[in-house]
């Protein structure tokens, strides 16, 4: 199976458990595989053929940008399942968020979920 890769898309949303979360947003940044056949598209030259990733990213930016949710679970799982809705062609997909100013007091680079669903679940 072959995969169109978006990595380490950056936006800015309102997700967290905490209400300053909420208030005042903070930085989040998502890795997405896309797992296609592109054997034809790429034959063929041919975007019907495929799935456009600046289609796909315009999905993942409204969601992030325009939705609000307590458990980044929630995000990466609201994610897959309107990128698979939307692009027939995509058989599976993986959505990585990376919350990297979480309200944790400490050293770390980021939190985050990474979730894999198949169009079959």
């Amino acid at each position: 199976m072959d995969k169109i890769i978006l990595s380490n898309l950056g936006f800015y949303g309102y997700h967290g458990v905490l209400e300053e979360e909420k208030k005042l947003g903070q930085k989040f940044f998502i890795d997405v595989e896309l797992f296609i056949y592109t054997k034809e598209a790429g034959k063929n030259d041919d975007l019907t053929k495929s799935v456009s990733y600046a289609d796909v990213y315009e999905v993942i930016k409204d969601i992030t940008e325009n939705k609000t949710f307590d458990l980044i679970e929630a995000l990466a799982e609201n994610i897959s399942q309107v990128v698979l809705d939307k692009f027939k062609l995509v058989n599976s997909i993986m959505v990585r968020v990376k919350k990297p100013e979480a309200p944790v007091n400490g050293i770390y680079d980021y939190f985050g979920v990474e979730i894999r669903r198949d169009r079959n679940e």
